[in-house]
């Protein structure tokens, strides 16, 4: 479980790091950088990502969890080798730029195969005894939540502390942009010993259905609602979130344009930091009132704060202390709410013969958000020649959204079984009655003398 989070953490870290390195390109590189390069240059890490959680999460469920997991690390190491590298022909600014958002693109697919691989691997390793099942809520918030949140801190400190390292000066923004690209292969390469010896979850081997034809009809006529609720919670999530994350920076450049950019990247990484009370609050809640429930929570609090942001926007921008502190728990209550709980609602209700893949579709769906509120955000942008009114219109569009997500949390979002056993009988069951036959368990990775695994008869 701690293995998983720092490869969220480390998801969260090279998708930030970006937003934070805008500033610096802009200065090295104004003729070549445009609103479409900029806007590329965001995506192309997500929609890496999205691939990723598509593709990895076939494999983890027919391959296996170490296998996937071994993948995703060596191509994660693999994109940001080609970030820090990258050049374009003779010289070519825009070649170079185009480079890297080839290289950010194979990046992100490692990365968004971290969700399945992480999210399915934590969530089993937590079913293994009873006390680490009875917290697991905030055991995931943790991992998953506070992880991210981390990362994205890094992904604005880094660029900081390097920029004072080469005392500012333009000449060595190249540096700053490679070396802080680089940095991002800090991570995978601390955690790659441990997969190679990583253990397979007793769930996987006692439920798995390797090497078979998975009913994906029944998957959808068994689970439509959970699958819904729980992908329209962290599309709606992301669409909020991410966008107001990876621009914290650029908001608070507009806000208070005579900052430098030392300053700006400080008070960004201010603003992130503002993401790591919301886990320890959320994952207490998780296990308390409930997952569905704080989910709606976080979601509305956000909203109203929010709609107070949008509405009195100007007068609170005046006051650009207030403005950063409520910025910053506008961020704060997105984490309590559905940040704490969208990785265990992709997770927790669903079996463990098809989890991976259900949390790669639905981790891509968050993803998804997250590219359509990055391009909406920068639309938006550029759309207003006054930065308040940009501002403005951000932060409400934003809690439009955030009631949506109160309002399919309460009405939409059903809880599983917190034992994941439970679950993964229901599913045989249900796949018995509706004459499908399967072969469980990972016969592969257990003693034959020893194995938990049954087949599951046709019956009439």
């Amino acid at each position: 479980m701690v293995f998983s989070g720092i490869a969220l953490g480390s998801d969260g870290y090279n998708a930030s790091i970006m937003g934070n390195l805008n500033l610096l390109l802009a200065v090295i590189y104004p003729d070549v950088l445009t609103k479409d390069m900029r806007a590329r240059l965001s995506n192309a890490f997500l929609i890496g990502m999205i691939v990723g959680m598509l593709g990895f999460g076939v494999v983890v469920d027919q391959l296996g969890r170490k296998t996937g997991a071994i993948a995703t690390t060596l191509l994660l190491l693999l994109g940001v080798v080609l970030s820090a590298a990258a050049s374009g022909a003779g010289g070519s600014s825009t070649g170079l730029l185009w480079m890297l958002i080839i290289a950010r693109g194979i990046a992100g697919v490692g990365a968004g195969g971290e969700y399945p691989v992480a999210g399915a691997g934590a969530a089993e390793a937590s079913d293994e005894a009873a006390h680490l099942r009875n917290r697991r809520g905030f055991i995931f918030a943790l991992i998953s939540d506070l992880a991210a949140g981390l990362g994205y801190c890094w992904g604005a400190l880094v660029p900081l502390l390097l920029l004072l390292c080469v005392h500012q000066s333009e000449e060595k923004y190249e540096i700053v942009w490679r070396t802080a690209l680089a940095l991002g292969a800090i991570p995978p390469l601390s955690i790659f010993w441990f997969r190679l010896r990583m253990r397979v979850s007793t769930a996987y081997r006692k439920s798995a259905m390797r090497k078979q034809r998975v009913p994906y009809w029944l998957i959808f006529k068994k689970y439509h609602r959970r699958l819904a609720g729980a992908s329209a919670a962290w599309f709606l999530y992301n669409w909020i979130s991410i966008p107001f994350g990876i621009f914290s920076s650029v908001i608070i450049s507009q806000v208070n344009p005579s900052n430098s950019l030392v300053e700006n990247l400080g008070w960004g990484c201010l603003i992130n930091c503002f993401y790591l009370p919301g886990p320890f609050i959320g994952g207490y809640l998780a296990d308390k009132i409930g997952r569905r429930q704080t989910q709606a929570l976080g979601f509305m609090l956000q909203a109203i704060l929010g709609f107070i942001l949008g509405g009195l926007n100007q007068q609170i921008q005046r006051i650009f202390p207030l403005f950063v502190v409520m910025y910053g728990v506008f961020l704060t209550l997105g984490e309590v709410g559905p940040g704490s709980t969208v990785v265990l609602g992709a997770t927790e209700p669903f079996p463990t013969a098809v989890r991976g893949q259900i949390m790669g579709l639905i981790s891509a769906f968050s993803k998804a958000g997250a590219a359509i509120g990055t391009q909406v955000f920068t639309s938006i942008s550029a759309a207003y020649i006054d930065p308040e009114k940009a501002n403005q219109v951000a932060f409400l569009v934003g809690s439009g959204f955030a009631v949506l997500g109160a309002l399919n949390a309460w009405f939409v979002v059903q809880d599983g079984d917190k034992i994941l056993d439970n679950e993964d009988g229901i599913w045989k069951e249900y796949l018995v009655s509706q004459g499908w036959e399967a072969t469980w368990g990972d016969k592969e990775t257990v003693d034959p003398a020893r194995a938990l695994a049954y087949e599951v008869k046709e019956t009439s």
